[in-house]
């Protein structure tokens, strides 16, 4: 599939667009890892189009304490693919990970 041809400024919009996400995503993990939202509260805003699109392993790697490996289990254990976002949760899921976290 050919990329579409972008003028110069849609270019520039499309590179300020990201950026502002990426910042805003990284704002919202910074929030989950100093204990300010915690993950229930996150998964809460999964409506909202930046928490929506985030991945869940990014949300679960911000807690403190789990890493790779322990994120990874528990996603195995809750029922939740690799490569899930916040947003394609279900609520079954939400409360298995979110009970898996207070244990």
């Amino acid at each position: 599939m050919a990329l579409p041809v972008m003028t110069v400024e849609q270019r520039a919009k499309a590179l300020a667009k990201a950026a502002e996400a990426r910042a805003a995503r990284r704002a919202l993990l910074a929030e989950v890892a100093s204990g300010v939202v915690s993950v229930a509260e996150a998964f809460e805003r999964s409506g909202q189009d930046l928490v929506g699109r985030t991945r869940v392993v990014q949300v679960l790697r911000a807690v403190p304490g789990y890493g790779p490996a322990r994120v990874a289990a528990l996603m195995a254990v809750c029922g939740v693919a690799e490569k899930q976002r916040v947003g394609a949760l279900n609520e079954q899921q939400r409360d298995r990970l979110v009970r898996a976290l207070l244990s």
